[in-house]
């Protein structure tokens, strides 16, 4: 009623500039987050279920799903290539790798993918969420924010974990 009665009155524009500050609004206060996000994470952090997870942010309900589970015998290239090239997504890989002093160990990474292909709005969106979305997947040891792949080699992966 409130819409048709500012449409009918000439005031869509002041609608247009209130309808944009509340959804910049609900996008900077951060997403929900399903359930099944943070059991996953538990499941891949205590009990190494999984190798990798990806996230995306399902737009039509505002939280954050879990879109792809990685087994455990994956490798971080099928991780990588499971990030789409043109869409933003959020992961956790669970990186092992050996010290100087020949000692096994194991990080959690978080990675924020935003290539540069993706639309502005998704990049906003991923952006303003990430915080909120981290702060509920207790046990990440390093972050990585990247736009293209290059930003997530291997190389940069194994330099961060030492």
């Amino acid at each position: 009623q409130v819409l048709f009665n500012c449409i009918s009155r000439g005031k869509s524009t002041f609608l247009f500039k209130l309808f944009f500050i509340l959804q910049y609004a609900n996008a900077a206060s951060g997403m929900a987050v399903s359930d099944e996000c943070k059991l996953k994470f538990l499941e891949l952090k205590a009990k190494r279920n999984f190798r990798f997870i990806v996230f995306k942010i399902d737009e039509r309900i505002q939280q954050v799903m879990v879109e792809k589970l990685g087994q455990p015998d994956e490798s971080y290239d099928d991780f990588t290539a499971s990030l789409p090239a043109d869409e933003c997504r959020y992961a956790v890989f669970d990186f092992d790798f050996v010290t100087d002093e020949n000692c096994q160990k194991s990080k959690i990474f978080f990675i924020a993918w935003s290539p540069d292909g993706a639309r502005v709005r998704s990049k906003m969106l991923y952006a303003s969420s990430k915080d909120r979305f981290k702060r509920e997947l207790d046990g990440i040891q390093v972050e990585l924010q990247a736009t293209d792949p290059s930003e997530m080699s291997i190389d940069i992966v194994k330099g961060r974990a030492l």
